[in-house]
């Protein structure tokens, strides 16, 4: 191996047939934090936090337990995976250390979460500018602006792990909300933030949504706002404190919206050449599906200004089972939007492409977000994308942050 300045060493392809190393797939996390920079930039962002003499930087103990994560570990005792390889993660922190220098950060949370998000922003600046043309956010305007997907997942727990709560699917675990930047069908998605909750947290909570968006937004480079950044939510962020901050910051929005009793009515007043054919995933006209808009129809006035509503009808699958809202046999959807530019057809397709971020959560959970740890394990929560704490949570052990009372209402 070659020797480099920073955390990790840089390996070298040997084909003569010696020893080879288990954990190769970690290479291209380790140089991926390299390149970034996160290496240097978490070091110098946690030098508060390391005593005098300390062998082991917590930046470096943090990084380990983040690879250990990624490479399938779900204990602290599977840090001794990545030890046992030098030649590949360098030298790692045995579990009494790793054990201190989590309870140190924890110990000064509030200072530590908002130092560890600016490292990662910066990072993220840096690949972005590295990117030029690739980049998530090049030539993004108000006619294409870059995607921000929010939404939650529920994580199942086994046993009474810490603030795990009965979930509204009657099942039991955790109900964390996440936040994901759109790289388009050939892409992966870039997690923004990710907010750990308990599993009775509310799923349309505007405060919870406010927050991530907010943590989201902070680790956008070059501080981007305006209609240049589409937030992108299903029916949960459908509330009017959601809507009216977005309003208020002047952010694009694309989120589901619930229609009220008199649907039947309402569309019922649209001609029938005025619904147009809708899209599929290709941008080919989808049979059976049209879409119209509803926002003269409806009374909007206690919305923000200059919010639309669109609606989608479509003749469900052979064999699918008709719901309790659907009309004269169409399923019946809807979005609200802000976006005054573009065909129906294709703010429609926009706002169902939104069905990506399932596959952005499924590969969050492969890589960590399902090993929630028990009590009294030490995992950082401040190893995974996640907002900063919020006032009206309190410090558990551990360093995690959970409610401190029942989570409230929705708005």
């Amino acid at each position: 191996m070659k020797k480099t300045t920073g955390f990790y060493p840089r390996p070298k392809v040997d084909t003569r047939g010696r020893a080879a190393v288990g954990q190769a797939g970690g290479v291209l996390l380790t140089s991926t934090v390299r390149v970034a920079g996160l290496d240097a930039g978490l070091s110098a962002a946690l030098a508060p936090w390391r005593p005098a003499g300390a062998t082991h930087d917590p930046a470096k103990v943090l990084l380990d337990l983040a690879l250990t994560l990624a490479l399938g570990g779900d204990t602290c005792s599977d840090l001794a995976v990545v030890r046992g390889e030098p030649a590949v993660f360098g030298p790692v922190a045995s579990e009494p250390t790793l054990s201190r220098t989590i309870a140190r950060l924890a110990a000064d949370v509030e200072k530590v979460l908002p130092a560890i998000d600016r490292a990662r922003a910066d990072a993220r600046s840096r690949v972005w500018a590295a990117a030029a043309t690739h980049a998530p956010d090049h030539d993004a305007d108000a006619r294409h602006p870059l995607v921000v997907d929010v939404d939650a997942t529920l994580v199942t727990s086994h046993s009474e792990k810490e603030n795990a709560r009965p979930t509204f699917k009657k099942g039991f675990g955790f109900h964390p909300l996440c936040a994901f930047v759109d790289h388009g069908p050939a892409g992966t998605g870039e997690p923004l933030a990710i907010a750990l909750r308990p599993g009775n947290a509310g799923s349309n909570t505007a405060a919870d949504h406010i927050a991530v968006i907010t943590a989201a937004l902070a680790q956008l480079p070059g501080g981007r706002r305006g209609k240049s950044v589409l937030v992108r939510i299903d029916g949960a962020g459908s509330t009017h404190k959601v809507l009216d901050w977005l309003t208020r910051r002047r952010l694009a929005y694309s989120v589901g919206f619930t229609l009220p009793e008199n649907t039947p009515d309402l569309l019922a007043c649209i001609p029938e050449k005025v619904w147009t054919p809708a899209y599929d995933a290709h941008d080919a006209v989808r049979d059976g599906a049209w879409v119209a808009e509803l926002t003269h129809l409806m009374d909007l006035s206690s919305w923000p200004a200059g919010m639309r509503v669109i609606v989608r009808k479509e003749r469900p699958h052979p064999g699918a089972q008709l719901r309790f809202g659907d009309v004269d046999g169409m399923r019946i959807t809807a979005f609200a939007t802000n976006t005054t530019r573009g065909q129906l057809p294709d703010l429609e397709l926009r706002h169902r492409r939104r069905a990506r971020c399932e596959d952005r959560i499924r590969i969050a959970k492969d890589t960590g977000v399902e090993q929630h740890r028990r009590e009294a394990d030490p995992w950082p929560a401040c190893i995974t994308s996640r907002s900063p704490p919020s006032p009206s949570r309190a410090p558990i052990s551990g360093g995690f942050w959970g409610p401190a009372s029942t989570p409230s209402s929705s708005s």
